[in-house]
């Protein structure tokens, strides 16, 4: 007599499979599912987000002190004040807003070359690390 093989198989789709994965991916810790190429672009972008995040509320604030500056000059907004005295508020916003703006990108400058030598350490690790594969 031969042995019966008693067990079931049954295979997934490939639709099922994705479905699978995309389920298992939720409960697997970031630090197992996370390639190296995937950190690496995370650290990459990281930096220049922290860069222009930075130069964008430099800019986005110096802006608004720039616009007030010359709300103050071109319009009768100070009814109280003296018209000299106005002037010279609006002027002093408007050159306080100007030099913010134009530091806006030097500064963005300055944090990514700063934040890209945190980086820089992990950075090149990974690097290798791609490269010897």
């Amino acid at each position: 007599m031969s042995e019966q093989n008693n067990s079931f198989h049954y295979t997934y789709s490939s639709a099922q499979q994705k479905e699978v994965e995309e389920i298992r991916k939720k409960y697997v810790t970031a630090e197992i599912s996370e390639s190296k190429l995937e950190k690496l672009r995370k650290l990459d972008a990281g930096v220049t987000k922290k860069a222009a995040g930075v130069s964008l509320c430099v800019g986005i604030a110096s802006l608004l002190i720039l616009g007030l500056g010359m709300s103050l000059i071109m319009s009768e907004f100070g009814d109280g004040l003296g018209t000299a005295l106005e002037w010279t508020i609006g002027l002093i916003c408007g050159i306080v807003g100007m030099a913010g703006v134009i530091a806006a990108y030097p500064l963005y400058q300055q944090v990514l070359k700063r934040e890209r030598k945190k980086a820089a350490p992990e950075i090149l690790k990974l690097t290798e690390e791609l490269r010897e594969k």
